[in-house]
């Protein structure tokens, strides 16, 4: 038996074993900054989201307005009112390792620390105070709550959902509740790493002659990277900013050889108007008189438009308010746009704190969300 797991009415915290939670219900009553704290207290790394998502259908699943469907880990509730849009809320349920800081705590400057705080359980937290309160919003909802997305994309529970079950995630605009610190972040940039490899020949250090060395050979992309002017294209209203950089350069055999082989990992961060084959025939032509030996592409997943000329998106930047920024980054929004549903980011945590040791989010921008979100919706 556990006491009670997070914020009390009195402002105060309340610490909790981790282990034990199997059996908690999650009570959708609770205002969102305590349901934040009652999903920080349900650890949930990735790869073991079960009891969260089993809490999660159960809680759902009481709510008459909506019809749950659950394909692994990933739970998926929909209102069917017949309305002429579809708005998808999506966000993860999984977080990085714990380290040290669950169960969750108040302080007195009004944050609430612990795992998964600012990435994502205070969206997620959204996302079911919205499905619990808003039973006839102005559009249909479908709500997406999946796992794995903090680990390799194979994993990835939204991934696996498009592919078996697509017609779930029909909707004409998506919401990501990955954290903006309370602001809409359009879209997102596309990612590609390439490997650029060069041919030597080995020989001693002492007669170098004798050989080809494969590192100096890299230096003419060495020098195209340095000399690299970054595309700034407007997307949907939306300044991008292109990045092209050598993320890592390995080669070398010892200390008294010529190395004989070098590569260049190459990562470019682009805007989403490029497709990825776009993205590929640019870094192609960009280092092709480079001398390249070998060009790998070894990761890639485009990015995606934010979609704001979307009747849905405008009433929802409007009702949310503030400066519109893009994404600088990939985040799932792409693979709604893969889907053809437009998508922004949204959420009261900061970006800033992700994955950090001191993950924390302030309280006062959960309810606020909340609130926006629902001034959307119920208008």
């Amino acid at each position: 038996m556990v006491s009670e797991p997070g914020v009390d009415r009195a402002g105060g915290a309340r610490r909790v074993r981790v282990d034990g939670m199997a059996d908690t219900p999650l009570d959708l009553t609770l205002d969102a900054a305590q349901l934040t704290a009652r999903l920080v207290d349900f650890p949930s790394v990735s790869g073991t989201e079960k009891p969260l998502a089993d809490a999660i259908e159960t809680a759902l699943r009481a709510l008459p307005h909506l019809t749950v469907d659950r394909y692994g880990n990933n739970v998926v509730a929909r209102t069917n009112l017949g309305r002429a849009e579809r708005v998808i809320l999506a966000g993860h349920i999984d977080t990085v390792p714990i380290a040290d800081n669950v169960p969750s705590r108040l302080d007195e400057d009004g944050y609430l620390w612990g795992c998964g705080t600012c990435d994502m359980k205070s969206g997620v937290a959204v996302q079911l105070r919205i499905a619990a309160t808003v039973p006839a919003p102005n559009r249909d909802l479908t709500f997406v709550f999946y796992d794995n997305e903090e680990i390799a994309a194979e994993f990835n529970g939204l991934k696996h959902v498009s592919e078996a079950h697509p017609e779930w995630l029909a909707g004409d605009f998506a919401v990501l509740l990955e954290p903006t610190n309370g602001q809409v972040e359009g879209g997102c940039q596309g990612t590609l790493r390439v490997l650029l490899k060069f041919k030597g020949e080995r020989a001693h250090s002492a007669r170098a002659w004798m050989g080809s060395n494969a590192i100096h050979a890299a230096a003419p992309v060495l020098a195209k990277l340095a000399a690299y002017e970054p595309r700034k294209p407007m997307v949907d209203g939306l300044e991008y900013h292109e990045g092209l950089n050598a993320v890592r350069i390995e080669g070398g055999v010892a200390t008294n050889v010529i190395p004989d082989t070098c590569t260049v990992t190459v990562n470019f961060r682009y805007a989403p108007d490029r497709s990825e084959e776009e993205a590929e025939a640019f870094v192609r032509e960009y280092f092709a008189d480079c001398g390249v030996d070998e060009f790998v592409v070894d990761d890639h997943t485009g990015g995606a438009r934010p979609g704001l000329n979307h009747p849905s998106a405008a009433a929802f930047v409007e009702a949310v308010g503030g400066e519109v920024h893009p994404k600088f980054g990939w985040t799932d929004v792409a693979r709604f746009s893969a889907l053809g549903v437009p998508a922004v980011n949204y959420s009261p945590g900061n970006p800033l704190l992700a994955h950090k040791v001191d993950e924390r989010v302030k309280v006062s921008l959960i309810p606020e969300a909340e609130e926006q979100l629902k001034s959307w919706l119920a208008a």
